[in-house]
């Protein structure tokens, strides 16, 4: 079985991406996502079933006949996603960037760009399609 961990923020859109690009490029009968959303500040206490991009991504991939774990985490997202990867042994990890300019990126570290430089991993990379928000 294939593990991969997908990194899942408050974009329906990304996640929604994140789902389909793991429904298309993996055999979804030998495989087991782990979805995590990160809480950076959760004063409320909130749960990573609350969050609707993660209902999201779960309801896309089981209805492709993914099995789907949900996995949260707190504090700095993209050391959240590396630990998780690498605590649940998975083989790939699956994040989605923000459409940014290159000087707001290097002002605003983006998860995606610290997930990739700091894991050996395989790392896929999802943007939105054209037209989302």
């Amino acid at each position: 079985m294939n593990d991969v961990v997908l990194g899942i923020d408050q974009s329906i859109d990304r996640a929604t991406a994140q789902a389909e690009t793991v429904i298309d490029l993996f055999d979804v009968d030998n495989i087991r996502a782990y979805l995590l959303h990160d809480f950076v500040d959760n004063p409320e206490g909130a749960s990573v079933t609350r969050i609707e991009a993660v209902k999201r991504a779960q309801e896309l991939l089981e209805e492709a006949g993914v099995s789907v774990e949900l996995r949260e985490g707190s504090g700095e997202p993209a050391e959240s996603i590396i630990a998780t990867a690498k605590q649940l042994d998975a083989g790939t990890i699956c994040v989605a960037g923000r459409s940014r300019s290159p000087a707001v990126k290097v002002l605003f570290k983006s998860v995606s760009q610290s997930v990739v430089l700091n894991t050996e991993l395989p790392v896929l990379l999802c943007s939105e399609s054209e037209g989302q928000s």
